[in-house]
């Protein structure tokens, strides 16, 4: 979603990239074209599309039923597969996912969105480089894909690529500028290479957009430890923990400023608790730029 080099990122709990985004499509569009179909057919695909709030399994079993049905088209069965797909994805069947990618695409080799989100399942399976491959083929299917762009950058930053991440984020807010954490994900990754008024601005960008963002608070807590601002690191690295309690790089962030402001007492505590949560946290803020 790991050589020495991936491990720094792949331990952090909260993913400073993107919420991964995936490409759910109705399926009412492709099907209306076809002969008129019974009630329940007709609920397959309410189902399947995800309509009212429907349950993973209420979706995987409208999908299967739909797919079963033989009567859909080749592109309709597609987005059937694509969708069944993401509802694997969400409930952490990840193998289940990739096959009904790999179908999808098979039944639509242009379906940009499959490729998205076989790149997501394989994100989350931590196989970073067949991912990266997935969302490769999305960008080339459709070059205007936001969300493609950001998936990857997430990906970039999780294998300490930084210089990657930053200019796959660049092209996610240009296209998309409403992306879910895409501003949080190009906050901490200018943080990290130091451009950190830049970084500053990204983080109050997604702390408007959405104030219950943990990642954000850490970022911009990260942001204020590099810059000496201890007291406003704190204050952030508090909100992040009020959203995140078991997140290990506020604890330690905040450990440290409050240990560089002299308070032993406060500070030891916090190192303790994030050390024990990630044992390997001190190198990771090295590698941050903070010691």
């Amino acid at each position: 979603m790991v050589s020495g080099a991936q491990a720094v990122s792949a331990r952090r709990r909260v993913i400073h990239g993107v919420a991964p985004i995936v490409g759910l499509l109705l399926l009412g569009s492709l099907a209306a074209a076809q002969s008129p179909k019974n009630s329940n057919y007709l609920r397959n695909i309410e189902l399947c599309s995800g309509s009212d709030r429907t349950s993973l399994e209420s979706r995987i079993e409208g999908c299967t039923a739909f797919i079963e049905s033989g009567q859909g088209t080749p592109a309709a069965l597609a987005v059937a597969h694509n969708n069944r797909g993401n509802a694997h994805t969400t409930k952490g069947d990840y193998d289940r996912a990739i096959q009904d990618f790999d179908q999808s695409i098979k039944l639509n080799p242009t379906y940009a969105r499959s490729f998205n989100n076989r790149g997501v399942a394989y994100l989350r399976k931590g196989e970073y480089d067949i991912a990266i491959k997935a969302l490769d083929e999305a960008i080339k299917l459709n070059p205007d894909y936001g969300g493609a762009f950001a998936n990857r950058a997430g990906i970039y930053l999780k294998k300490n690529e930084y210089d990657r991440a930053a200019r796959d984020y660049d092209e996610a807010i240009r296209l998309d500028p409403n992306l879910e954490a895409v501003w949080s994900g190009r906050c901490w990754t200018r943080a990290v290479l130091g451009a950190l008024q830049a970084a500053l601005e990204d983080c109050n960008k997604a702390l408007q957009s959405g104030p219950s963002n943990a990642a954000a608070y850490d970022s911009r807590g990260l942001i204020y430890l590099k810059t000496g601002q201890l007291d406003a690191a704190i204050d952030d690295y508090d909100s992040a923990l009020r959203f995140d309690p078991k997140l290990a790089n506020a604890l330690y962030g905040r450990g440290l400023a409050k240990l560089k402001k002299g308070d032993k007492a406060g500070g030891d505590p916090d190192i303790s608790a994030a050390k024990t949560m990630q044992a390997g946290i001190g190198d990771d803020f090295t590698h941050y730029g903070v010691r």
